[in-house]
């Protein structure tokens, strides 16, 4: 973040940065087998791959607050405080997780039941956290599958307002997955417009293409299952007061399981 000065006087933070990342448990060694977390693993082995670029992206927005947002997609409009804790149970072993540092001391000193239906990119959000920054403190804004792309950039914008007007730095973690319907093997199995779709998806995210984000279909996006299409709108919402699209650092663009990864860190765009 950074200070500025407004017209009237006071001082006002202005959004700095934004990162970009999957949400496949994959990314949680523990789920993954211990071979790949033995000494002397493959490096080049995907899971260690996009772990390694999504710590990257957890690691450089750590280094500028301590307070982030994130924005995420699922069954359900949900909000979650940093008080939350919650299971990766559900995705094969009971990895816990908190929001904060004193929702994580909670389940390891008191034991305190975490909830097994914390949606997954808010796991993946205080995974992330608890490895990059066991200081920070995370609150999360879940938008529904079906949430109309008008909303889903209001969403973006309401908080890109809010945290200008904060007087500590913030940043905000996008957790979106691409299309599941890229191979035979993906989790959606192969839909032949998929890949097309998805090559749009990444050139738009790699050029912070706000336009192209907010005129993803919604419908076709759910026959695609590109789960993230709410929280990719909403993220061109959050730069949407900004004379030009987002500067777009890309650290990772694949698709090793049939499900399009993308991991960037994001800035504004026409500063100065």
């Amino acid at each position: 973040m950074r200070s500025a000065v407004g017209t009237n006087g006071y001082r006002y933070v202005v959004l700095s940065i934004a990162a970009l990342v999957p949400s496949p448990p994959i990314l949680v060694p523990e789920l993954v087998g211990a071979a790949s977390r033995a000494p002397g693993a493959d490096p080049d082995d995907p899971p260690a791959v996009l772990r390694a670029a999504v710590s990257a992206a957890g690691a450089t927005l750590a280094g500028a607050a301590r307070h982030w947002t994130v924005l995420g997609s699922g069954d359900a409009d949900q909000v979650f405080g940093p008080d939350a804790r919650g299971t990766f149970r559900g995705y094969g072993l009971d990895v816990r997780v908190g929001l904060s540092a004193d929702a994580a001391d909670a389940i390891a000193d008191s034991g305190a039941r975490p909830d097994p239906q914390l949606p997954l990119s808010v796991l993946i959000a205080g995974w992330l956290r608890g490895q990059v920054g066991p200081d920070i403190s995370v609150r999360a804004r879940v938008l529904a599958a079906d949430t109309s792309a008008e909303r889903c950039a209001r969403a973006g914008a309401d908080l890109r307002a809010e945290l200008d007007a904060t007087d500590e730095p913030h940043a905000v973690l996008v957790v979106a997955d691409g299309a599941a319907t890229l191979s035979l093997k993906a989790p959606g199995y192969l839909d032949d417009r998929a890949q097309g779709c998805q090559r749009a998806l990444d050139l738009a995210l790699d050029a912070g293409d706000r336009a192209a984000l907010l005129a993803l279909d919604p419908g076709l996006c759910a026959e695609l299952s590109i789960a993230g299409r709410p929280a990719y709108q909403a993220m061109a919402g959050l730069f949407a007061a900004d004379s030009a699209d987002p500067s777009v650092d890309t650290l990772y663009r694949d698709a090793p399981y049939g499900v399009g990864y993308h991991v960037s860190l994001w800035r504004p765009g026409g500063a100065g």
